[in-house]
């Protein structure tokens, strides 16, 4: 389904769970999440009367008190009860429903996320009948929004099929306690708990799809966040070259002074580099955890995420106590490659984990840039990978790496002083002077060799060069550039 339906209308109301005569369900399991705190069946009709919430065994002062620590301080939203049902919804949810599930992003559209929370506590045996015949405003089933689009079989069958199997998936899992736990362990650290009605929540989400995170929790100040509207991520291989490491914080560094954030995932090597290098540079940097916020990893790093944290964020999509797995790494680089401008990958063997992250870049039609390196280094193998298959566009300093991110930005305006009036036989300047002085007049030099003698920029050489070749002071032939006798002045 697409992100654009809309919430969707709930035609038949979901049922109530009836739990079976001397059912011994532990406390905090999915089944006691659909029994109210008297041990009583829900209704049908949830009341959000006094007291009571849309959430089954869970009143109002109880949903105040669990996420009231875990409210961004000065978002400027009103706590009210449907805000607060979404928040503790969202939170359950994500305690169940692994990160990416396609399934369960296309059911919080249609239903809701207390709606598709109710549905998976009220399904017996994960069975799809609680959830009713939902349509859109266009008139679009849920079954049709679930359906796979290669089978051959009607979309109320294959749709069935998807939302039972996604249900039962998801029920063994939820937890009412685990849900109450992980607001808990977020208050103990400090952390915050961001969903999509927060002014702070991060717009590129929206490029997901039906795979944006349920919600976002932050170790620091969430409003940093909004400088992500203007930001570079910084990826690469965890064992990194002496030189990947210079490249990342140099470009991390320059990227800072520009005025851009960076974004990485907080790993060892080119992660670790960026992050060091824009908190050097007093500017913002944002790491994506593959765990909970509370999960500093890895271990080696935990000094460095203390410091993201304070001075810039640290952000998870699991809540507090999750653990990370390969499939969640895979799945947080999608987060970085969505709140970033654009990608740059600084140092990539051929199957590194970064590939992954240019890759979701790459998708969602951000801009993605590769830093070549030796071609003799298998450190560089994937960044030409990049450039050769992939038409990731070359980049080598933080100049190029900021025209990546923004390619129609404005140029320096140029200089009002108009040039002071000369004839062509005035003395030449001091970077003709620099550069005649590189030149020889038996031995060519390529235009790079002349920069580097004369330390001059590379366009001032090119420059320079066109205008002596005009004059006919020098000549450039296939071994590169040479003076032509008489010509040094």
């Amino acid at each position: 389904m697409n992100a654009a339906c809309g919430r969707c209308v709930v035609a038949r109301a979901v049922t109530g769970g009836v739990e079976s005569p001397g059912s011994s369900e532990p406390p905090g399991s999915a089944e006691s999440v659909g029994r109210s705190t008297s041990g009583e069946s829900p209704k049908s009709d949830l009341t959000s009367a006094s007291g009571h919430t849309a959430i089954p065994g869970l009143a109002r002062r109880e949903l105040e008190r669990v996420l009231a620590p875990v409210r961004p301080s000065g978002d400027g939203l009103v706590d009210g009860l449907a805000i607060l049902e979404e928040r503790f919804a969202r939170v359950a949810l994500s305690t169940a429903i692994e990160p990416g599930d396609l399934d369960a992003g296309r059911l919080v559209e249609a239903l809701g996320p207390v709606g598709l929370l109710r549905a998976i506590v009220n399904a017996p045996n994960g069975a799809a009948a609680p959830i009713a015949a939902v349509e859109d405003r266009g008139g679009t089933s849920v079954h049709a929004m679930t359906h796979d689009r290669g089978s051959t079989a009607e979309p109320e069958e294959t749709g069935d099929r998807r939302m039972s199997d996604a249900l039962a998936r998801w029920r063994p899992r939820l937890s009412l306690a685990e849900s109450v736990r992980a607001l808990e362990r977020a208050a103990r650290i400090g952390a915050r708990l961001l969903t999509p009605d927060s002014p702070w929540w991060p717009e590129g989400f929206a490029s997901l799809d039906d795979g944006p995170p349920l919600s976002l929790w932050v170790r620091g100040d969430g409003a940093r966040l909004q400088h992500l509207g203007r930001s570079v991520a910084l990826v690469g291989a965890r064992a990194c070259t002496e030189y990947g490491e210079h490249v990342a914080m140099e470009g991390s560094a320059g990227l800072t002074d520009r005025g851009f954030a960076i974004i990485s995932g907080g790993a060892y090597g080119i992660d670790a580099a960026a992050h060091r290098a824009a908190l050097a540079s007093r500017g913002v940097t944002v790491a994506f955890l593959a765990g909970g916020a509370d999960r500093l990893y890895p271990a080696g790093n935990s000094d460095l995420l203390k410091r993201v944290a304070a001075d810039g964020v640290v952000a998870a999509e699991l809540p507090p106590g999750s653990a990370p797995t390969r499939w969640r790494f895979l799945m947080r680089n999608r987060l970085i490659a969505a709140t970033a401008t654009a990608t740059v990958v600084v140092e990539a063997g051929h199957r590194s984990g970064s590939l992954n992250t240019a890759g979701h870049a790459a998708q969602m039609g951000r801009p993605l840039g590769a830093v070549p390196g030796s071609v003799l280094s298998p450190a560089s193998a994937g960044c030409h990978r990049l450039i050769r298959e992939y038409a990731a566009t070359c980049v080598t300093t933080p100049d190029e790496m900021a025209e990546l991110a923004e390619p129609f930005a404005a140029a320096p305006p140029p200089d009002p002083t108009p040039p002071a009036a000369t004839s062509e036989d005035a003395a030449e300047t001091g970077d003709e002077r620099a550069v005649l002085t590189a030149l020889g007049t038996r031995r060519s030099s390529s235009a790079d060799e002349i920069a580097a003698r004369s330390a001059l920029p590379f366009t001032t050489v090119a420059a320079v060069l066109g205008r002596l070749d005009l004059a006919g002071r020098a000549r450039e032939s296939a071994g590169g550039w040479t003076l032509i006798a008489g010509s040094r002045g």
